[in-house]
């Protein structure tokens, strides 16, 4: 059974950044892609990046990400990043990493099977 452990969230000023680390426990071959969502307070859950695992390690990124989040995999360590630079105020949310056994990548929620419990990400102005 697949256990996600997300790692690295905490507090920074605006304009400052954040690194958050996603490490699976058996992680299986039939995985796909591996992504970050976050949720805010009052909001629905959001997908923000995703990566998938072979072929390339092709991304994608929420438009309001774009230029400032990345996503990185290390297949070695199976654990996959979230460098976030140029962080607002409109970031700040609980940020959740996810595994998906689908071979489409995309960052519609339901595509992912398994969860992380969530790392804490505030921006203060």
């Amino acid at each position: 059974q697949v256990q996600l452990v997300e790692s690295g969230g905490g507090s920074v000023q605006a304009g400052g950044s954040l690194r958050v680390s996603c490490s699976a426990s058996g992680y299986s071959y039939i995985t796909k892609c591996m992504g970050w969502f976050r949720q805010a307070p009052g909001k629905e859950r959001e997908g923000v990046a995703t990566i998938r695992t072979s072929g390339g390690g092709g991304a994608y990124y929420a438009d309001s990400v774009k230029g400032r989040f990345t996503i990185s995999l290390d297949n070695a360590k199976n654990t996959v990043y979230l460098q976030m630079n140029s962080l607002k105020p409109e970031d700040t949310a609980m940020y959740y990493c996810a595994l998906s056994f689908r071979n489409s990548c995309q960052l519609e929620e339901y595509k992912y099977a398994s969860w992380g419990q969530g790392t804490q990400v505030t921006v203060s102005s």
